[in-house]
């Protein structure tokens, strides 16, 4: 967990910096090992970020299918804060 947690900041790094291609790489990292593990909690996250990196890259349909992934897996583990997160993206992909 702890390296896939590093690997979700370091994607968040370059996402703030404007580099969000090299975060989706950093993301991608991250989901491989949240998948491994497995951990449904690290995986939503993942998801979410890989759509918001989608996002500001403009690829809104790509966004929307990781929001609604994270969405699933966030509705499996009862997290709402997450399910409100990834609708509240979604909504800004198709916006």
């Amino acid at each position: 967990m702890g390296e896939a947690n590093s690997l979700i900041n370091l994607g968040n790094t370059y996402g703030t910096l404007g580099d969000n291609r090299k975060a989706i790489d950093f993301f991608q990292q991250s989901l491989a090992i949240n998948k491994e593990i497995p951990y449904p909690l690290g995986q939503a996250q993942s998801l979410g970020n890989l759509g918001i990196a989608y996002h500001n890259l403009g690829y809104n349909r790509k966004a929307i299918d990781f929001y609604q992934q994270s969405l699933a897996i966030f509705k499996q583990i009862r997290n709402p804060l997450g399910q409100a997160n990834s609708l509240m993206n979604q909504g800004d992909a198709y916006g």
